[in-house]
């Protein structure tokens, strides 16, 4: 019996296999990956909770920053979790749909981050290049507006082609040689020739990755342009302050997905080689978003100090900034 004409009724799973070459280790990497999913979950609800807390953090930049941790714990949860059932031998494997659910979330919500490092650029951009109309100009209703674009751009690419994919008749092995459903992993289990689907997804994947890229070194080129006309030291060094925290984001996001995209189509790469490799933007981004965000900025530093009293955790200089909130506000990171 077939469903549609295509693949065998009979997969209703596919088994990932985890890392094959490193199955004596497996209590190291469960516990590694169980720390990873705990620090990566509560540094960015931590982020959402000060965010919520403090009226200083109610502003545009906080706003894209707040949905940017909502990303790095969807695609944390879409990932770990099931990874750690897997390390445990709990259970090895998940449902075709299940497997189709997660590759979606994963490619996404990935697609959806890309989008939003451009939208935290174009506010960046307003912040340094015109702040005397950045009130006017990034209000409210125009980062609704800005979000609803990066979501349905995010979300609606991916879908189109998983409802291709995921007729294909994938009547061979189930194996996926990988610790998660990986889009180019799981199709190529398909017993059908498949060049057509790659291309086209490669092609939506360039223009979900380097659209954005291209957009976010457009404004920092202006905003750059901009920082050189400026006469002070301190307007340099206040200019600065502003992009820096995004501008690391950026960098490492896309450097770590560079070298996964380089190193992944090395064809003599280990199985284990390329599962790090290609699962390295996946589980590095969402751990390191709210850490560059955080340590570098003065106001997630005092909102911490102040609701959660988590002093010890930041140098004594920050005890200032708290003193003096009324007189003088501190700089964005």
């Amino acid at each position: 019996m077939q469903v549609n004409g295509s693949k065998p009724a009979s997969l209703t799973e596919f088994e990932l296999v985890g890392f094959p070459g490193l199955l004596d280790y497996k209590i190291l990497l469960f516990v590694g990956c169980l720390l990873l999913l705990l620090i990566t979950l509560t540094a960015n609800f931590l982020i959402l909770l000060l965010v919520s807390l403090d009226h200083r953090l109610h502003t545009p930049m906080y706003f894209f920053l707040c949905n940017l941790s909502l990303l790095d714990i969807l695609m944390t949860t879409a990932i770990i979790p099931k990874l750690l059932a897997v390390l445990s031998g709990y259970n090895k494997t998940i449902s075709f749909a299940g497997c189709f659910a997660q590759m979606y979330f994963v490619v996404s919500v990935g697609t959806t981050e890309n989008f939003l490092l451009a939208a935290m650029a174009y506010d960046r951009y307003i912040a340094v290049v015109k702040p005397l109309h950045y009130n006017v100009i990034i209000d409210f209703k125009k980062c609704m507006f800005i979000l609803s674009i990066v979501l349905a751009l995010g979300f609606f690419m991916p879908f189109v082609f998983l409802v291709l994919i995921i007729d294909l008749p994938y009547c061979g092995s189930n194996k996926v040689m990988h610790c998660f459903c990986d889009f180019s992993t799981v199709i190529a289990l398909a017993c059908t020739d498949i060049s057509y689907y790659a291309n086209s997804a490669s092609g939506v994947a360039m223009f979900g990755n380097y659209v954005p890229l291209l957009f976010v070194l457009w404004t920092y080129a202006r905003i750059v342009n901009s920082v050189l006309k400026l006469k002070t030291t301190e307007s340099l060094s206040k200019a600065f302050s502003m992009c820096f925290s995004h501008a690391t984001v950026v960098s490492v996001h896309y450097v770590s997905a560079s070298i996964a995209h380089a190193v992944y189509n090395i064809q003599t790469l280990s199985y284990d080689g390329r599962i790090f490799v290609g699962g390295l933007n996946y589980f590095l981004m969402p751990v390191a978003n709210p850490m560059i965000y955080s340590l570098r900025n003065e106001k997630i530093k005092d909102a911490a100090k102040r609701y959660l009293h988590f002093s010890f955790l930041f140098s004594q200089n920050a005890k200032n900034s708290i003193i003096g909130t009324d007189k003088v506000l501190p700089k964005d990171g």
